[in-house]
């Protein structure tokens, strides 16, 4: 087992191969006692204890701490009874441990596929007034530093409670000598990596925009004072949720550290009826003793592995050419067959058809919610222009965005009520488009039949599927007034109902999450889609930044990355072609440029990083991702990736801006068996590990902008 409960004395300690998480029970609290590396399952935790053992609730280090009764700190949760008060008081009341991982009703979480990979622990928590049940539920995987949180709220009583705050973690540290890393930013510069000193007071992240947002991640991280990359303690916070959420680190007046994520308590309320039962989303807490990379590399493989699913959880994903910054919405059957034609020659396996196929859709104005193919643009329909793609070789992928409707389009005529709204306020048009009202089953009902339809119908293998902007007027027509506040979160939970139906149902197809780009990158939408569109800024500059970032917490198995045209559509900016291919080849590749305008040189070139890619992204997709470089700290980038058993390795570095007279640089690599020798494949030059790691490896002289080099190690028999 990896749980050890020594019930004389209240101890529960959870352990995996290098992490220990220890709760002890106070005057009937579940306390926070460790976490951090590991202890011997016999060693003596009594003197933990000690220093809590005598103090008031606002110095007790809770585990799931409460409003109203002494603790002035922020609260994991809030109830409102029947008779107006607020204020609970949870006691201990049992446990149960159990082999393996149970899932969560209606919600995404991380999974096991055999019992022996992790143990849970439940600690049940009674206010016997109040009527309360919260069960605190703790899995923690044996051979990952990793510990999975959610809580369960039900009401044993005769009336109903309001739930006006429910969050998935807290956790107490004892001291404040930390950094809080997280990742901000807007449209088309998300995952921008911020870093601050926490100090006395709160410092918070959170998104009220109805999805997880392009303006914070639902992830941070507390590093311990000089923790960087490769050395420190570093503790991760990741919420498995797609919508309004809320992250805070509060430094008391004695210099400890409460951490708190989950659900967004802003206009957020859930009634609780007498028997009914309130779940969670689920917060992924992951320990590094050796910095942030180690941080990363375990969320990495635990979300390609334990929370991505399905067909191509562990298949290379297809290289495409994506039309939308070729043609916009202006094309014919024709067009896209010729650019799906050129990219035949160059290798390329899939073409996806963007915005512009259904309805009357000549602009983003109109159209959403008909999701029929426009016969004017498509004559032979979608089937037909699926044929001729197929006939090139290609396979077909096609774009959505089933979560909005415009007020110009034939459903919106036949149903006004299916969008989110409040009766009568203005509805706020945003791109002219309105959100539909997923707490409603029939809505959901229509969606999946009309895509069911097409993908029927149609060779689909891809499906990108949009949000393109966030929930206002956050209002069900078909929800009572105490539940209005509710709306959000079930909005959220109806998106996973339809998706769950949707991947079950055509499990043959690769979904992509798409919002805007990366407005909605979260381990709950990886749940069903095992990859998202990064962001929709192309530039490759700047996605060195937006991909180096997303990596904090995301694998790049998860990351959608494009070579667009020059000058960049976004930001006007002009890049080689071969500095492009190398930024998007670190991600799941592909074009999205009209590749017949391509020069012969062109055309060469991509067909050299179409056959190049095909022989590395194995090892791009499913490695072990090392950073090296960050371009959030100089002119430089550098980043590699190294296979599991340590043979083989690839590395890519980038300079932004030329440097006149450059120093001589040495780039030192990370990941690497000491004890191997490895041969550069390009020079044929031999170097030991050691050296590669500890000495680096001698950079040529660079003398543009904008440029890249590539270095393919392989040890030596």
């Amino acid at each position: 087992m990896a749980i050890w409960v020594q019930e004389d004395k209240g101890i529960f300690h959870l352990q995996s191969t290098g992490m220990s998480y220890v709760i002890g029970l106070v005057n009937g609290y579940p306390a926070h006692l460790y976490w951090g590396g590991r202890l011997r399952e016999g060693s003596n935790l009594d003197g933990l204890l000690l220093p809590v053992a005598h103090g008031s609730l606002d110095r007790l280090p809770q585990e799931y701490p409460q409003y109203g009764t002494g603790d002035f700190r922020v609260p994991a949760y809030q109830a409102k009874l029947e008779d107006g008060t607020r204020v609970t008081e949870l006691r201990y009341s049992g446990y149960r441990v159990t082999e393996g991982k149970p899932e969560l009703a209606g919600l995404p979480s991380v999974y096991v596929e055999s019992p022996e990979e992790a143990d849970t622990l439940e600690l049940i928590l009674k206010d016997d007034y109040a009527k309360l049940t919260v069960t605190l539920r703790y899995t923690v995987y044996k051979k990952r530093n990793v510990i999975a949180r959610s809580v369960e709220f039900t009401n044993d009583g005769p009336a109903a409670l309001q739930l006006q705050r429910a969050l998935s973690a807290t956790v107490d540290f004892p001291a404040a000598d930390m950094d809080m890393i997280y990742l901000s930013g807007a449209w088309s510069r998300e995952a921008q990596i911020t870093r601050r000193r926490l100090e006395q007071g709160n410092s918070a992240i959170q998104s009220r925009r109805g999805m997880s947002s392009h303006q914070h991640n639902p992830f941070a991280a507390l590093a311990k004072s000089g923790a960087d990359e490769n050395q420190g303690e570093v503790f991760g916070f990741s919420l498995v949720y797609s919508g309004n959420f809320e992250a805070e680190a509060e430094v008391d007046p004695f210099k400890t550290t409460r951490f708190t994520i989950g659900l967004n308590s802003f206009d957020f309320s859930w009634q609780l009826e007498p028997g009914g039962h309130f779940q969670t989303p689920e917060a992924v807490m992951v320990y590094s003793g050796q910095g942030i990379g180690e941080m990363s590399r375990t969320y990495h493989h635990l979300y390609r592995t334990r929370l991505c699913r399905g067909q191509y959880r562990d298949k290379e994903r297809p290289i495409l050419v994506n039309n939308w910054e070729a043609t916009y919405f202006d094309f014919n059957t024709d067009k896209l067959e010729a650019i799906a034609a050129e990219g035949a020659k160059l290798g390329i396996e899939l073409f996806v058809l963007d915005d512009g196929w259904f309805g009357k859709r000549d602009a983003d104005n109109s159209s959403l919610g008909d999701w029929v193919e426009d016969l004017r643009k498509l004559p032979g329909g979608l089937s037909d222009l699926a044929q001729r793609v197929n006939g090139h070789g290609l396979k077909f992928g096609l774009w959505v965005e089933p979560e909005m409707i415009s007020p110009d389009s034939d459903l919106y005529r036949s149903h006004p009520d299916w969008c989110l709204h409040v009766p009568g306020r203005h509805r706020t048009e945003i791109r002219w488009q309105l959100v539909l009202d997923y707490t409603r089953e029939e809505v959901r009902e229509y969606i999946f039949e009309s895509l069911s339809r097409v993908f029927s119908s149609v060779p689909v293998t891809y499906i990108k599927w949009d949000m393109n902007r966030c929930l206002t007027e956050i209002g069900s027509a078909q929800l009572p007034a105490e539940r209005q506040e509710e709306t959000a979160h079930r909005y959220v939970l109806g998106l996973y109902d339809l998706l769950e139906r949707l991947t079950t149902a055509f499990p043959h197809i690769l979904f992509e999450s798409c919002c805007s780009g990366g407005g909605r990158f979260d381990p709950g939408m990886l749940y069903y889609m095992p990859q998202t569109w990064t962001s929709d800024d192309t530039d490759a500059v700047e996605r060195l930044k937006i991909q180096y970032g997303t990596s904090l917490v995301y694998p790049v198995s998860a990351m959608g990355a494009h070579v667009s045209a020059v000058p960049n559509h976004q930001v006007g900016r002009f890049t080689p072609l071969c500095f492009r291919g190398d930024v998007a080849m670190s991600g799941n590749f592909g074009y999205e440029l009209d590749l017949t305008k391509f020069t012969p040189e062109e055309k060469e070139l991509a067909k050299a990083q179409v056959a190049n890619y095909k022989e590395i992204r194995s090892l791009v997709q499913q490695g072990n991702l090392y950073r090296l470089e960050s371009p959030f700290e100089g002119n430089d980038t550098a980043w590699m990736f190294v296979s599991d058993d340590q043979r083989e390795a690839l590395v890519y570095y980038f300079r932004v801006l030329a440097v006149p007279h450059p120093p001589r640089r040495m780039l030192l690599l990370s990941g690497l068996n000491p004890d191997f020798d490895y041969r550069i494949e390009d020079s044929g030059e031999v170097y030991g590990g050691d050296c590669l790691m500890q000495a680096g490896l001698l950079l040529p002289e660079l003398q543009r902008d904008f440029v890249s080099g590539c270095y393919r190690l392989k040890a030596e028999q």
